[in-house]
């Protein structure tokens, strides 16, 4: 049952969810970590948060006791700014977010500009303000294109759910008329990219993640194998109600090791 997929050479995993449930790292996460380094295997963990960068996700992974070096996280910022690098080299964008969306677009020789720019960029955030919002609905209505780094409308926290990007680029799209191009899973541009940077094709590689709305849409819309592990949002019981299944279905990563030892 498992031969096809012990054949894989790239990996690509989402984190909450998969690795970990806030400051908890979640059963066989450690093992599969280790299996993936002495095997020498291309892996990839890829995130729609915006917030944190790689090497801040790094950290809070060495916290949790394991060390994964940070050219292995690809977030929904840098998928951002490779878009918008790829779309218009040089331009300029008002942005509303945190350190990984702002240092992303950066080193990707992407300006900041908050009279006249290319593009209104909404990411998570916590200094939220009507402010901020009020200057990016007169920006997007003096010709700015509006871009959020993924459409979740809301994401965990060790407090509880919060709004995430989705929600909070929702009133700039009624009080414009504009719809926001997403980044983010489930656009398989995302996707795309992780695959891109594992040097991969796309039949040796498998995508990992708990969203049968992100993660393994994701996965099916590139034609990525996918194991969706029921450690997260998406319960067993809800799959039939989706048009697409994943390849795999199990309990966690402490499964997936298992399959592939």
């Amino acid at each position: 049952m498992f031969e096809e997929l012990k054949e894989k050479t790239a990996f690509i995993s989402d984190m909450d969810g998969v690795v970990y449930h806030g400051n908890h790292l979640l059963p066989g996460a450690a093992e599969f970590i280790r299996l993936l380094e002495e095997r020498n295997l291309r892996y990839l963990f890829l995130t729609n948060s915006s917030e944190r960068t790689p090497r801040e996700l790094a950290e809070k992974l060495s916290r949790l006791g394991v060390t994964v070096a940070p050219e292995h996280f690809y977030t929904s910022a840098l998928a951002t700014a490779d878009f918008l690098s790829r779309q218009k080299p040089g331009c300029s964008v008002f942005a509303v977010g945190e350190a990984g969306l702002a240092n992303a677009l950066y080193e990707k020789g992407i300006s900041m500009n908050d009279v006249d720019p290319d593009y209104v960029v909404i990411g998570e955030t916590r200094t939220y303000s009507f402010e901020r919002l009020e200057k990016a609905v007169r920006l997007v209505l003096g010709g700015a294109r509006l871009i959020g780094t993924n459409p979740d409308l809301t994401g965990p926290t060790e407090n509880g759910i919060v709004p995430a990007t989705g929600s909070l680029i929702a009133p700039i799209e009624l009080s414009t008329g504009s719809k926001a191009y997403f980044i983010g899973k489930p656009n398989p541009f995302m996707m795309r990219r992780a695959v891109k940077r594992l040097d991969a094709m796309s039949r040796e590689t498998i995508i990992i993640g708990d969203r049968m709305d992100t993660d393994i849409i994701a996965g099916v819309e590139a034609e990525v194998d996918t194991v969706l592990v029921l450690s997260g949002v998406t319960k067993k019981e809800e799959i039939p109600r989706f048009a697409y299944t994943p390849k795999y279905v199990m309990s966690g990563l402490a499964e997936l090791t298992s399959a592939l030892a």
